[in-house]
């Protein structure tokens, strides 16, 4: 648990808009992440193939996702199609930085 009592989510979260004419989602996606940074207690890292949430509890990765669909439907975008795969650990609590920082150890172990 965190310092608050609330669980620490982090989820994984890639969104598409379908039929924009392009190949190319950049806007789009700016357009999304905008949106979902405006959420209250969320945090995020965007990555080359989607964006990364942490947030205290479910309830904030879910109204993000959420906003993100919305903005995209609201700038035009008829059909929205996205990934989320969520780790909500209730055991102890853990970041973003700490589930990077863990592998980077692993690493300098293995020859």
């Amino acid at each position: 648990m965190t310092d608050r009592g609330k669980p620490c989510v982090i989820a994984d979260f890639s969104i598409v808009p379908i039929g924009g004419g392009s190949t190319s989602i950049g806007r789009q996606v700016a357009i999304a992440v905008k949106a979902m940074a405006k959420v209250e207690g969320i945090r995020y890292q965007l990555t080359p193939m989607g964006t990364i949430l942490e947030a205290e509890g479910l309830a904030p990765i879910l109204e993000a996702v959420r906003v993100a669909h919305e903005a995209l439907v609201e700038a035009g975008s008829l059909r929205v199609e996205s990934t989320l795969r969520i780790d909500d650990r209730r055991d102890r609590p853990r970041s973003m930085a700490d589930k990077v920082s863990s592998v980077q150890r692993h690493m300098k172990q293995i020859p």
